[in-house]
């Protein structure tokens, strides 16, 4: 595959530090309102809940639907308030969940510098208090009663499985291509983040149209994020990253960079980068890296996320500006411009 002419580069934006700020009121309701609602009389879900949420991060999926919100009207703030703060905290739960899970299925035992929940607690422990998050955002869910957010979370939340168990059929299969790499994040990235966005549109009373512009948004906004966090496991070391570095190839991962630098070799390299993928080899690492470097694999996956982020901007095009709106411009350069 041909690489993509490089997209121009993006606009002078608000960056993570200053969105936060904007956002830091919204996002204290949301925490507040996620402890007072992870509340079970069963101890250990609360040690495992608040031990996952507690670990900090940059929330990006919870902010994304109040800053949709915000971003919407002439009105400061229009579509921010208890329904946005409930949904916000829904999107959290969610994606808590999937962590949860997701840190079984790969055997990880480091996220965001510290060990994972089941590596404290075990897979049994993980996977179940994965789900009382799932089932606690759909009990936040419910009580709004509003039947289009029902569908648009359940939709997204059966995508996101898919997304899971179509990753689990591409563990160490070096056929993988991009379409099919592609097809994985989105169902387990992009979905979520366009769900995130377009809740937050449909609670500031957006019409069809602007909705759809906000969810085309949040959708380009996770294939770019999930791109550029493949490349950092390529790119980045284990103390910037909070993870072990090579961890994907480890798990027989396929992602771009490695797709790429497979698709480009011949020969003995060739066959090296796929037996290294099939035998998730870690101790491969420092030829596929050479042969990542040597093919471009990082070069071109940077541009494919840039394009991506590039696609997130444009989608915002036609909305008139505010602070909020800025600022999902702001995360669309953040998105392919961080270093974990």
């Amino acid at each position: 595959m041909d690489s993509p002419a490089a997209p121009r580069s993006l606009p002078d934006l608000p960056g993570l530090p200053e969105i936060q700020r904007l956002a830091a009121d919204d996002m204290a309701a949301v925490d507040a309102l996620i402890r007072r609602r992870l509340a079970s009389d069963v101890v250990l879900i609360n040690q495992v809940a608040e031990y996952i949420i507690g670990a900090g991060g940059k929330r990006l999926r919870p902010m994304l639907l109040l800053l949709a919100a915000g971003a919407l009207g002439d009105e400061p703030n229009k579509g921010i308030g208890p329904d946005a703060h409930q949904l916000a905290a829904v999107v959290d739960f969610i994606h808590t969940a999937t962590l949860l899970h997701d840190d079984v299925v790969d055997e990880s035992d480091l996220r965001r510098g510290r060990r994972t929940a089941n590596a404290v607690w075990g897979n049994a422990a993980s996977v179940l208090v994965g789900d009382f998050l799932y089932s606690r955002g759909f009990q936040l869910m419910v009580e709004l009663d509003r039947m289009e957010v029902m569908r648009i979370l359940a939709d997204t939340t059966n995508r996101i499985a898919e997304g899971e168990v179509l990753q689990l059929l591409h563990v160490r299969n070096p056929d993988t291509d991009e379409a099919a790499y592609l097809r994985v994040i989105e169902r387990k990235t992009a979905v979520l983040f366009a769900a995130a966005t377009r809740l937050g549109a449909l609670l500031a009373g957006a019409g069809a149209a602007t909705c759809d512009a906000l969810h085309d948004y949040g959708l380009n906004l996770g294939y770019a994020f999930q791109i550029a966090d493949d490349v950092l496991d390529y790119a980045s070391d284990a103390e910037t990253l909070g993870k072990n570095l090579g961890d994907d190839l480890a798990e027989g991962k396929a992602t771009l960079p490695l797709i790429h630098a497979i698709a480009h070799s011949e020969g003995a390299t060739r066959a090296r980068l796929r037996d290294a993928l099939a035998q998730g080899d870690g101790s491969a690492m420092p030829d596929v890296l050479a042969a990542i470097r040597a093919t471009g694999g990082l070069d071109y996956s940077r541009q494919r996320a840039l394009g991506y982020a590039k696609a997130a901007d444009a989608a915002l095009d036609g909305l008139a500006g505010n602070a909020s709106l800025a600022a999902l411009r702001g995360l669309a350069r953040y998105a392919v411009d961080r270093d974990r």
